[in-house]
């Protein structure tokens, strides 16, 4: 029965932020680059032939209030059309509310040559997102019970006629990526519509979310020779990025650095923006490690780990986050490319 009340109260206040100007951020990544067409649909198609990847992270697991993300995407160029195209699919379940959002959406990419080695490619994201309250199935209103008999089965009813509906609303997104063979620089604007996301009579717009995301990879010089018949030398190279990430009041960075020896990567970064507090809570998150491998086969695998360094502090499980990707073989081999320059952003 305290169950019952406690989880009445928490609804309250929480349809009461869905109904007025409430505030939401999307999920978010660690390996950011690991979820390319999540990040920026300009991405769709830069591996010049078909990608399929799967990413999963399950944060805070030590407490009630955790969130789990999942997602899968495939995308592929059309090199006759100089485009790229992908669909992308994400399911999130949000904290104790047991918030969750199911996203489908498709993207284009078109792919500009500048220069001799400079390119543009803009994008383009449509997307179908449902939302429904996970645990409204077990909420107990007071019209469902009996005065006379507080310990029997409930009544049928509920306050809010049609609140445990789910919501479904389309999503528009925009984005750009210039890149060169060691440099690039993109940004994204998702939501650009803003739709309602509200469970009840009222409007709660889904806030924009702006990125800006740019890296520079430093070649560090060969290697040993590989273990095959190319008679190719490893690649080593280290790669400082950043991502800075706005939506609604929250604002983020994450700043760091990949350092590749053939096959393995590592990387650590810093997310936050200590100096802008949000409702007077310090904006710190998390410190990442990540380690990953990339395989010739085209396989890609990567592990990170969240260190919370925000006042939940680490008792809360951190976070745990795995990709992985396969990067198909090229359906153009013997035939000419328009570009031999390689988008240098990591796979994790």
């Amino acid at each position: 029965m305290l169950r019952s009340l406690l989880r009445i109260v928490f609804f309250i206040g929480f349809c009461s932020s869905l109904a007025g100007s409430a505030f939401a951020q999307d999920p978010q990544y660690s390996q950011y680059y690991a979820a390319p067409l999540y990040l920026n649909p300009a991405m769709a198609g830069g591996e010049l032939t078909g990608r399929v990847g799967f990413n999963y992270r399950n944060q805070w697991p030590s407490i009630d209030a955790q969130f789990t993300t999942f997602s899968a995407y495939y995308d592929t160029y059309l090199a006759d059309y100089n485009s790229g195209i992908g669909i992308h699919i994400m399911q999130d379940t949000e904290g104790a509310a047991k918030l969750r959002s199911t996203t489908i959406s498709a993207m284009y990419s078109y792919e500009l040559k500048l220069g001799e080695n400079s390119y543009f490619r803009p994008g383009f994201q449509a997307s179908y997102i449902r939302r429904e309250i996970g645990f409204y199935e077990n909420l107990v209103f007071a019209n469902q019970i009996d005065p006379s008999c507080p310990f029997c089965p409930t009544l049928p009813g509920t306050d809010i006629p049609g609140l445990g509906d789910p919501v479904g609303m389309l999503s528009l997104s925009v984005g750009g990526l210039f890149f060169t063979e060691n440099l690039w620089a993109g940004i994204s604007a998702h939501h650009v519509n803003e739709p309602n996301q509200s469970f009840i009579d009222g409007v709660s717009p889904l806030p924009m979310k702006l990125s800006f995301h740019a890296g520079y990879r430093i070649d560090l010089g060969e290697g040993a020779m590989r273990g095959d018949f190319t008679h190719i030398r490893r690649k080593r190279s280290i790669t400082p990025t950043i991502n800075y990430k706005q939506q609604g009041p929250f604002e983020q960075l994450d700043i760091g650095a990949y350092f590749y020896v053939e096959p393995i990567v590592f990387g650590l970064w810093y997310r936050g923006l200590p100096y802008k507090p949000v409702e007077n809570q310090s904006n710190r998150d998390a410190i990442v490690m990540m380690v990953g491998v990339n395989l010739l086969s085209g396989l890609n695998i990567g592990y990170s780990f969240d260190y919370t360094v925000s006042q939940l502090g680490i008792q809360s499980g951190g976070a745990h986050e795995l990709s992985l990707s396969w990067t198909l073989p090229n359906s153009y081999q013997g035939k000419p490319l328009r570009r031999d320059t390689i988008l240098p952003c990591p796979k994790f």
